[in-house]
């Protein structure tokens, strides 16, 4: 599904859903160094999740400061992951600008669950609906925290 790019602008800040415009390597260094969630990941692995979801670059200027991803089939559900504004540029508000971008955008509408996994910030995630799970007892998941740090 080819989408449309969509860029919105705040003072000197930049939303872009344009995967051109990402600093792939600035995502890889964040999310295997800093992010304690993906700690490891191979470049090749963090190219192949940016090419298949829909992807919220937060920029000042051409610098990439923050980032998110939305795997969805655009009809029922959405996973939101791999969140983030880097350290120096938080309590600016840019993270409430992403989400409110995200939960925002056309093609993310009328979905019946959304998906995220958090440690941090819950009460960001609550402000735009996210809940705990009530019937936690239901959910599984398969999951290996190691895998990127795992070399066979």
């Amino acid at each position: 599904m080819n989408l449309e790019v969509l860029e919105m602008r705040k003072n000197e800040y930049l939303i872009s859903t344009d995967k051109q415009k990402l600093d792939i390597e600035s995502i890889h260094n964040f999310l295997t160094y800093e992010s304690g969630w993906s700690n490891g990941i191979p470049i090749e692995k963090v190219e192949k999740s940016i090419d298949n979801s829909l992807n919220f670059g937060v920029y000042l200027g051409q610098k990439l400061i923050g980032y998110a991803r939305v795997i969805s089939d655009f009809s029922t559900i959405a996973y939101l992951g791999d969140i983030f504004i880097l350290t120096e540029y938080r309590g600016l508000g840019l993270s409430k600008w992403l989400m409110e971008t995200i939960m925002d955008h056309k093609e993310l509408q009328g979905l019946r669950r959304w998906i995220l996994l958090t440690s941090t910030a819950e009460w960001l995630y609550e402000k735009y609906g996210f809940t705990k799970l009530p019937k936690p007892e239901i959910y599984m998941e398969k999951y290996n925290p190691k895998i990127y740090l795992n070399k066979a």
